[in-house]
């Protein structure tokens, strides 16, 4: 199926008036859960309402499910200069634990998105260990990718990257994909036997212009100027195989092709409606319901995706 871009008319905004919505998770049966700066998660009524759910704690930001319908919650508590662990919520029970809180001796500031494979391994992003997420935008490399596996165990699995972000498997789960945001590209690795991760390498060309120093967050750019950027956010893979990803700081959003090419999918150069895109989910019986989390905007954007999303590992 072709892409094609989406426009305003395009878009229903749910759960208006919610708190920071960085993601949507969609379960099996078509439940629509939000990340919810007030609580855990909120969960998305078909009429449009939320109901949250859950003690506020730090800033829960990406969030996938198990195959047991439970929450995988990455904190961002650095937004909040709080601790950033990876927790599971439980949505039957109100159940809120801590899988991982620390490694290396470290205790974990920013958590940034969980995606889960098949064999239930949790792979996580964080970010960075500066005092503040903008200052991180300096171009540091203090992010990592870590591995919480089924047995209990928990590693850092790749290390090095530049704000470490959105994370996307491939179909066949040979690969693990995560953005660098202050590099503004994709990165590819290999995933290798026991929860390993093998070299990266970049997917796709760099996707605009990063400044590489600390960023005000309430500045606001002109349209001319953040049309360009290319801060890198969330992603995930359609079944035909596109790479969509957010650009929050363009207000933009787009898919990297199999063939390399880049298309845009949804551009709001004013961010009056489409305020810093971060995460794009898919749901609905066909994977054609298509959910955006946004940053800076108080509700979720939902519209119909002109390509199914590709099942994750909860959804198959």
């Amino acid at each position: 199926m072709p892409l094609r871009r989406l426009d305003q008319a395009d878009f229903t905004k749910l759960a208006q008036g919610i708190a920071r919505p960085e993601d949507v998770v969609v379960a099996r049966d078509g439940r629509v859960f939000a990340s919810y700066h007030h609580g855990a998660v909120a969960e998305i009524a078909p009429d449009g309402g939320f109901t949250a759910m859950g003690a506020k704690a730090g800033a829960p930001n990406g969030i996938n499910m198990d195959a047991q319908g439970r929450i995988i919650i990455a904190n961002f508590g650095l937004y909040d200069g709080a601790p950033g662990p990876l927790e599971r919520f439980d949505p039957a029970t109100g159940t809120r634990e801590t899988l991982v809180r620390e490694l290396d001796g470290r205790t974990l500031t920013s958590s940034n998105y969980p995606i889960i494979d098949r064999a239930g391994n949790i792979w996580c992003s964080h970010s960075t260990f500066a005092p503040t997420w903008p200052d991180a935008l300096d171009g540091r490399a203090d992010g990592f990718i870590y591995v919480h596996r089924p047995d209990g165990s928990s590693e850092i699995v790749a290390r090095g990257l530049k704000f470490a972000n959105g994370m996307a498997l491939s179909a066949n789960e040979d690969f693990l994909y995560c953005t660098q945001t202050s590099a503004g590209n994709v990165l590819r690795y290999p995933v290798l036997p026991g929860a390993k991760l093998g070299k990266a390498t970049q997917y796709g060309p760099k996707l605009g212009i990063v400044f590489g120093m600390k960023i005000n967050p309430a500045l606001q750019l002109p349209g001319f100027i953040t049309r360009y950027l290319g801060y890198t956010d969330g992603i995930g893979f359609d079944a035909d195989g596109n790479l969509w990803v957010t650009l929050p700081a363009a207000h933009k959003i787009v898919a990297i092709t199999p063939a390399g090419k880049i298309e845009i999918i949804a551009h709001d150069p004013s961010g009056k409606w489409l305020g810093s895109p971060t995460n794009i989910s898919w749901g609905g019986p066909d994977l054609t319901d298509l959910y955006i989390g946004n940053l800076a905007t108080p509700y979720v954007l939902k519209a119909k995706s002109p390509v199914p999303g590709m099942a994750l590992s909860h959804q198959r």
